[in-house]
């Protein structure tokens, strides 16, 4: 995973996948897949609830191997299958973002033998952006990204999610 910092409020992610753009794009999308990939090796979806149109809402809380929690939350600005999802992002457990929204802009292009996806985040303030550079969030989305290559080569998940994950549509989706 390539990570840069094109101006001093964003974080742009790129990354090389050996899939179809569709199927990437539903890695992103379903929850059934996404509590197959999210987070980092020692994280997982606990509670994973999209409703996914223009306008819906998504609910992610993560809990690691250890017991601690991390809540991700936002809405749906914009969906363009299967090469474009924009989202805004708070995350509530972290002090500097808890008020305030990020905008992730994910894009992904096909081309033969693969997608490209690259994730454009961009914040409110260079001091949020820096506190999430600084969290270490290179590791997790990395480890993240592992998992989903794993997932989308059809490989067996290393470690399987705990029996009690609830990651579902919301109702009427």
């Amino acid at each position: 995973m390539n990570v840069t910092t094109p101006t001093d409020r964003e974080i742009v992610l790129t990354k090389e996948f050996a899939a179809p753009r569709q199927l990437v794009f539903d890695a992103h999308t379903k929850p059934e897949l996404l509590k197959r990939w999210f987070g980092p090796h020692d994280w997982r979806l606990a509670v994973c609830e999209i409703d996914l149109r223009p306008g819906g809402t998504w609910y992610y809380l993560m809990r690691s191997t250890a017991g601690a929690e991390m809540t991700l939350r936002g809405s749906y600005v914009e969906i363009t299958p299967p090469a474009r999802l924009v989202t805004t992002e708070s995350n509530v457990d972290c002090d500097a973002r808890a008020e305030h929204e990020s905008l992730a802009t994910l894009e992904l292009v096909e081309h033969a033998g693969g997608t490209t996806l690259t994730n454009t985040l961009r914040f409110p303030t260079k001091e949020i952006r820096d506190a999430v550079l600084a969290s270490g969030m290179d590791r997790g989305v990395g480890e993240g990204f592992e998992r989903l290559a794993v997932l989308l080569a059809g490989a067996p998940e290393a470690s399987p999610p705990p029996r009690d994950l609830k990651c579902a549509l919301r109702p009427g989706e």
